[in-house]
């Protein structure tokens, strides 16, 4: 043979080898790859120029093809895997003068071969199944073919028509079950729905449906739904309770997690309380953030429930936290939720957060000024990407919320200390909603005090109809640091400490109201006088909040310019 003879004999054997569907692969006696056709470099996902001249375990990190070079005999039928497949495998050693040089294996991809195995053993499998139930089902079932021959029945419906197995499989399905429509199903592939069948002089609910493979009509299964109609009409009136039950749940539900309040909540009518009102109603046309800020007790929650309420989210839920009263280590999975596992303790399943629970609707953080600087953060992240990650997980979940902010601390002293953290204050700061104190709206503290009279009276069961003018006079006279929450529960004392009376009197109210050294009692002092002088002092006060600013106090009292010069006038101001 000559040199052209033998290039060409190597060229179609490297070609055979090339094209062949199994790989083929080779390594000298110090386990390093010589050989790896072209379907051992598909088969494993490589380029085989990569691997040639490298160590086979770079190749196939957990091989053994270098123990038939130590045995020197055949192995057959060696598993191993890589990128996920499995592949079997036939290795020899290579001799050359009895001595061994290298080793070769010859593998296949046994991948889909198993998965095609598993599949058709699932088939027989699911098919035996299938017979059992059928023939030890309880219900009333009956498989028929495509020209409605019985194919399959189970055993309570044979026993129902008075037949064996042996009797009903094989015959036309109207041979079985009288008035039966099965076999119209199979040929049209139309399904019946809860149709009345009448068997032995039995009015049953059937269903008939066709069996579809690959577009076409096979046969066709059907069910006994109801094997008498009264059976039915009993689960019909169930079903019904059930539901108008669940409706109750879910009414409940939506009450629990709805704004309970509106603007006509919110007693008052001075231009401050007025002026307050008209900026919640347009924040609650906007989708914004609301930051309301005020003193403790003057009824920041009632302007967040009425936002949400006056909002296009009205109809979704309003979810409330108190960021003061959570731990700060809980803060966080109370408001992202938590995964199952996530830490010790954690409810299997996990746990909805707060954010989820507000979807499409508004959360409300109360006392937002304390929460830890390190929650700040976390908060701030789904200000800016309207996502949030449970406590636990590695996926984000877009949120669609409105966040209404409150707190009676003062944000920018917070932010100057490093308590709050700037970007936040200025995030939370797009819509800032101001709620003045009661001391600033004297003149709402008489209708607030009989709004809030009335209520107390009906959910104590105390028959009260009025404050007495002495009362209303000390009630208008104090400062009320605690605000209207400190009103409230004045009032509410003052129910419990009644007897029989039906009005509130001064001796009912507490002493460092009544002893208040501003007030002059009213045995002494006239009241006319008594009003003229609270006036006075109401208009000092206003005049020293608003730094003289006539027009401003004006507006805060509730009364014109020109009034209010009169009344300066009069009182020597």
């Amino acid at each position: 043979m000559d040199r052209n003879d033998h290039v060409y004999v190597q060229s179609l054997l490297n070609t055979l080898v090339d094209i062949t569907g199994e790989g083929i692969v080779a390594i000298d006696r110090d386990e390093n790859v010589t050989y790896l056709n072209t379907a051992a470099a598909r088969l494993l996902g490589v380029e085989s120029g990569d691997y040639i001249g490298k160590k086979m375990n770079e190749l196939i990190e957990d091989t053994t093809l270098h123990r038939v070079m130590r045995t020197r005999e055949l192995e057959l039928g060696v598993v191993f895997n890589k990128n996920g497949r499995e592949f079997i495998a036939n290795r020899t050693p290579i001799f050359y003068e009895d001595q061994v040089i290298g080793a070769l294996a010859l593998f296949t991809d046994m991948t889909d071969y198993n998965r095609i195995d598993k599949a058709l053993m699932g088939e027989r499998e699911h098919s035996k199944v299938l017979e059992t139930i059928i023939e030890t089902a309880y219900d009333w079932v009956v498989l028929v073919n495509r020209e409605g021959i019985v194919t399959m029945m189970s055993q309570s419906y044979l026993a129902f028509v008075n037949m064996t197995k042996e009797e009903a499989i094989g015959k036309h399905v109207t041979e079985v079950i009288p008035n039966t429509r099965m076999h119209i199903v199979a040929r049209t592939g139309k399904a019946e729905i809860g149709d009345i069948q009448e068997i032995k002089g039995n009015h049953m609910i059937a269903t008939r449906l066709p069996v579809v493979i690959d577009g076409k009509v096979i046969g066709a299964v059907g069910k006994v739904n109801f094997k008498d109609i009264s059976d039915f009409n009993t689960m019909a009136k169930k079903v019904t309770k059930m539901e108008r039950e669940l409706e109750y749940y879910r009414d409940e539900l939506k009450k629990e997690r709805a704004g309970k309040y509106s603007f006509e909540n919110i007693v008052g009518t001075s231009n401050g309380i007025l002026r307050v009102k008209n900026i919640g109603k347009r924040a609650a046309k906007s989708d914004s953030t609301v930051l309301i800020l005020g003193e403790s007790g003057t009824g920041k929650e009632l302007f967040a429930h009425a936002i949400h309420n006056l909002s296009t989210r009205a109809n979704y839920p309003f979810v409330k936290v108190n960021c003061a009263a959570i731990p700060s280590e809980l803060l966080e999975s109370e408001l992202f939720g938590y995964e199952e596992g996530a830490f010790t303790g954690a409810k299997k399943g996990g746990k909805l957060g707060k954010f989820e629970l507000a979807e499409k609707g508004s959360i409300f953080l109360d006392e937002i000024g304390d929460m830890d600087i390190k929650m700040q953060a976390k908060l701030l992240r789904v200000l800016q990407e309207k996502e949030i990650e449970r406590v636990g997980g590695s996926k984000t979940k877009h949120i669609d919320v409105r966040i209404i902010a409150a707190t009676n601390k003062k944000l920018e002293e917070l932010v100057e200390e490093g308590k709050f953290r700037e970007d936040l204050y200025y995030r939370l700061n797009v819509m800032t909603i101001q709620v003045p104190p009661l001391r600033e709206r004297i003149a709402d503290i008489k209708s607030l005090a009989k709004h809030l009279l009335s209520k107390l009276s009906h959910n104590m069961g105390i028959i009260v109809t009025n404050i007495s003018e002495e009362a209303m006079h000390y009630l208008m006279n104090y400062r009320w640091p605690g605000n209207v929450r400190e009103l409230e529960n004045t009032l509410e004392r003052a129910l419990n400490l009644l007897d029989k009376e039906t009005v509130i009197e001064a001796h009912h109210l507490p002493r460092k109201i009544t002893e208040n050294h501003n007030v002059v009692s009213g045995d002494i002092e006239g009241f006319k006088t008594a009003i003229e002088r609270l006036e006075k002092e109401m208009i000092v006060n206003c005049l020293k909040i608003v730094d003289g600013n006539k027009k401003e106090a004006a507006k805060r009292l509730g009364i014109s310019r020109t009034s209010l010069y009169q009344k300066m006038e009069k009182f020597g101001l």
